[in-house]
C-alpha cells in the first residue's frame, strides 16, 4: 500500500519557508482543500521543520546537520575559524556542495553552490535575517509589496529587539551609523536587523523555521499531510494545465502519480527549475537571469570593549558584558546566544551592497580565530553585493546526465560582469571603513567568500509582469505556459537584490496562495 493519496486538491513540492507559506496561506484561507507536501529529504528535528540550532544537545543537532545533507553527509563541513579564509571548498553544517557542473571553463561559476535535504529545508539553518528591500530591490509592478511583506513577517514571526539586551549591540550600531547615515532617508540607515526569532514561554530565544510558518493553523488541518522522504520527479500536465505529480518513495523505491487541481513547486532556487525541465516544462527564460550576492566578510574588535563593559557595570547599565574567557566552541556553534546582536546596514542604489553586522556569537561563518576576553567584543562584518543581472548566468540541465537523485544533472553558467567587479572592490574598501569605525580590524585584509557562499540565489524561475519570454511566471507565480502550476521560492524574484531574501520570496509565496485559495472557492 503506498502511504499516499491519490488524488488532492494541492501538491506543494518543497518544505522550507515558501513551500509552508503555501500550506499556511491555504490551510487559513482554503480549510476546505485537501494538501499534500513532499520532501525529498528526512525530518530532522521536532516539530517538523524546526531550526536545527534549537536542538540544544550539541551531538543531536550536529545529528540533525549530518541528516540534512543529502548525498554530502559525511564530507567536511565549514565548522571551524580559518576554515573560511583558507580558501577551502567546503558548504556549511547542513548544506551539500554540486560534486560537479559548478563552474564552466572561461566563467566564474558557483564553487560553493550548497542545498539542504530535510523537512525545513534551507530555513533549518539559516540565519533568520528579514530586512526588507528597497530603493530597485523592489518589485516596481506589485502595488501591493508592503502588505505582502508585512504577512511575511506575521508568518516567520519577525522581530527587530531580540537581541536588545546582548552587550554592546547599541555601541555596534552607534558607531556603523556615525559612520554611513549621513544623507540616507530614514527607512535607510543603520538599524536592528528584523530577525525571525521568538522568545518561548520559557524564555528562551530560537530561531523561526518552517515549523513557525506552518503555524498551528496548519498544523491542525486534518486536510494537510506532509510527506518526507518524497521525491517529486516531474509535474503531470492534462491539455497544458497541471493534473498531479509523479512521486517516488524513497523508502522504497516506489514511483506513484498523485492527481491534483494545482501544484507548487518550491524546491529551491536551483532545483524547482530542475523539477520544471524533467516535466517538459521549459519555457526561454527558465534558468536564466540566475543571480547570487558576492559577500565580502572582515572582523574587529570592539575598541575600549574592557572599558564600556566596566562603565556600564559600574552605572548598572545592561551591556551584559564580563570579564573571562569565552571558548571558540561557544562562540561558532549552539543555540541563540543571548550575548549575540545583529546590526542592518540597508542597501541603497548609491551604496549598492547590504551589510549584516553580527557579534559572533550569532554568525554562520567564524571569521576570528581569537578568544575575546569580553563576551559580544568581537564582531564579524558582512556586505553582500548586488548583481549585475545577465541573461547567460544560468541554470541549464541535462537530457542525458543525472544527479544523485535521478534528476538531470544541472550546471551553472555564472560570470561576474565589470560592474559586479567594480561594486566589489567598492564593498572591500567600505567594508574596512566600517570595521574601523567599531573599533580593531582582525586580520590584514577582508575576504571574499567564494560564489555561491550567500545562499542566496534568485531569478531562475522569476516573476513578470507580462509574458514576453523574459519570465517564467505571472505576479501570481503561475507558470506563463502551465496553468495551475506555481512556483515559490528566491528564484521568483526578478529584481537584484543585496538583501536577504527570504523575506520577500515567502511574501511573494502569500500571493501565489491566495490566487489558488480564490480558485478554490470559486468552484
Amino acid at each position: 500500500m503506498s502511504r499516499y493519496p491519490d488524488a488532492v486538491d494541492v501538491v506543494i513540492v518543497g518544505s522550507g519557508p515558501t513551500g509552508a507559506a503555501y500550506a499556511r496561506i491555504l490551510s487559513e484561507e482554503a480549510p476546505g482543500a485537501t494538501i499534500a507536501l513532499f520532501e525529498v529529504g528526512p525530518t530532522v528535528s521536532e516539530p517538523p521543520g524546526a531550526h536545527v540550532k534549537n536542538i540544544e544537545d550539541p551531538a543531536a543537532r550536529a545529528e540533525a546537520q549530518e541528516r540534512s545533507e543529502g548525498p554530502g553527509a559525511g564530507a567536511e563541513t565549514v565548522s571551524s575559524p580559518g576554515a573560511v579564509t583558507s580558501g577551502q571548498r567546503r558548504g556549511r553544517p547542513g548544506t551539500y556542495l554540486l560534486d560537479e557542473g559548478y563552474q564552466e571553463p572561461g566563467e566564474d561559476g558557483m564553487p560553493v553552490a550548497a542545498f539542504s535535504s530535510n523537512v525545513g529545508g534551507m530555513g533549518a539553518h539559516w540565519t533568520a535575517a528579514c530586512p526588507r528591500p528597497g530603493d530597485s530591490e523592489r518589485i516596481a509592478f506589485l502595488p501591493d509589496l508592503d502588505a505582502l511583506l508585512d504577512e511575511g513577517d506575521r508568518l516567520l514571526g519577525v522581530t527587530t529587539d531580540a537581541f536588545d539586551g546582548a552587550p554592546f549591540t547599541a555601541l555596534v550600531r552607534e558607531r556603523i551609523a556615525a559612520a554611513v547615515d549621513d544623507g540616507r532617508p530614514a527607512d535607510r540607515r543603520v538599524q536592528r536587523m528584523p530577525l525571525a526569532v521568538h522568545r518561548r514561554d520559557d524564555g528562551r530565544l530560537v530561531w523561526s523555521g518552517s515549523d513557525v510558518v506552518f503555524g498551528d493553523a496548519t498544523r491542525a488541518n486534518e486536510n494537510f499531510t506532509l510527506f518526507d522522504e518524497s521525491l517529486v520527479t516531474r509535474v503531470l500536465l492534462e491539455g497544458g494545465r497541471a493534473s498531479g505529480v509523479e512521486v517516488r518513495d524513497r523508502r522504497t523505491g516506489d514511483l506513484r502519480t498523485v492527481r491534483a487541481r494545482f501544484v507548487v513547486v518550491a524546491a529551491d532556487a536551483l532545483r524547482t527549475p530542475q523539477v520544471l525541465w524533467a516535466s517538459g516544462i521549459r519555457p526561454p527564460a527558465l534558468g536564466r537571469m540566475l543571480n547570487d550576492q558576492t559577500q565580502v566578510v572582515y572582523a574587529t574588535r570592539i575598541r575600549d570593549a574592557e572599558k564600556v563593559a566596566a562603565a556600564e557595570s559600574s552605572q548598572g547599565g545592561s551591556s551584559g558584558a564580563a570579564s573571562g574567557e569565552v571558548g571558540t566552541d561557544e562562540i561558532i556553534d549552539g543555540a541563540i546566544s543571548e550575548r549575540s546582536g545583529v546590526t542592518w546596514v540597508p542597501y541603497t542604489d548609491e551604496v549598492p551592497f547590504h551589510g549584516q553586522v553580527m557579534q559572533l556569537d550569532a554568525s554562520p561563518i567564524p571569521l576570528a580565530d581569537d578568544d575575546p576576553v569580553v563576551p559580544g567584543s568581537i564582531v564579524g562584518l558582512g556586505l553582500f553585493c548586488a548583481k549585475d543581472l545577465q541573461w547567460e548566468d544560468r541554470v541549464a540541465f541535462s537530457d542525458d546526465e543525472l544527479d544523485w537523485y535521478g534528476m538531470p544533472a544541472l550546471r551553472l553558467h555564472y560570470t561576474l560582469t565589470d560592474r559586479d567587479h567594480a561594486v566589489l572592490e567598492r564593498a572591500q574598501a567600505e567594508i574596512v571603513e566600517l570595521a574601523k569605525a567599531v573599533g580593531d580590524p582582525i586580520g590584514d585584509r577582508p575576504f571574499t567568500m567564494p560564489l555561491g557562499a550567500s545562499l542566496h540565489y534568485q531569478g531562475s524561475v522569476r516573476m513578470g509582469e507580462a509574458d514576453d519570454g523574459r519570465s517564467v511566471c505571472s505576479p501570481d507565480s503561475e507558470v506563463w505556459e502551465a496553468p495551475g502550476v506555481f512556483v515559490a521560492g528566491n528564484g521568483v524574484i526578478p529584481t537584484a537584490t543585496a538583501c536577504n531574501p527570504t523575506l520577500t520570496s515567502v511574501a511573494l509565496a502569500v500571493r501565489g496562495a491566495r490566487r489558488i485559495a480564490r480558485e478554490l472557492a470559486a468552484v
